[in-house]
């Protein structure tokens, strides 16, 4: 079964690849021909999952799912969230949001934070959502170099260690996006070939 991933992000497509394996492979828009950026403009990863989604499906026509994800930190109201990948400005890089972060922690006791991801498919033009969440700790400094974004700072509920210290199998047995992205499995294995 093949089915298109919309984004541009080959981290995440190859991601994404490890965790849903075998029996279906993942396309990016560009092996379609579709190279323009996608826009992220809704107030919700609900909104900006189905828009991207919905972009791919009417420029191609094609089977496709998008994603979108948040870290969500309580003391801060639900922020990042929405906005995680920009925290620190349009063209902010992971340093610059994760030194953001901290600071706006830096009076708060209370760092509990979860990860959510949402995956929107468009499947034969029917919508479907997937959610997946794990909860955790914002940690005081960075720890650990693998992974990407806020890897370093989020520390899962019952690990001692940091994403960005886990291997890529480690982290993807109990990440945000792993938990939707099983849940999205589990409904094409029962309309795919």
């Amino acid at each position: 079964m093949n089915i298109i991933f919309a984004t541009a992000n080959l981290h995440k497509v190859e991601e994404a690849q490890n965790i849903i394996g075998g029996g279906i492979t993942l396309h990016t828009p560009a092996d379609f021909g579709y190279t323009k950026e996608i826009p992220e403009t809704g107030e919700t990863l609900e909104e900006n999952a189905m828009l991207k989604a919905r972009i791919i499906w009417d420029a191609l026509h094609q089977n496709c799912f998008a994603d979108d994800t948040g870290l969500e930190v309580f003391a801060l109201n639900g922020s990042p969230g929405v906005y995680s990948a920009r925290y620190a400005g349009p063209q902010a890089d992971s340093e610059a949001n994760m030194k953001r972060l901290l600071t706006e922690l830096s009076s708060h006791e209370n760092r509990s934070a979860q990860f959510r991801c949402v995956m929107a498919l468009i499947w034969e033009g029917k919508e479907f959502l997937f959610e997946g969440v794990i909860k955790g700790n914002i940690l005081p400094e960075r720890q650990g170099t693998h992974g990407f974004g806020y890897d370093p700072l989020f520390l899962p509920q019952g690990y001692t260690q940091s994403f960005a210290c886990m291997s890529a199998h480690q982290k993807n047995a109990i990440s945000h996006r792993a938990l939707a992205l099983h849940q999205l499995k589990q409904f094409l294995k029962t309309v795919g070939p």
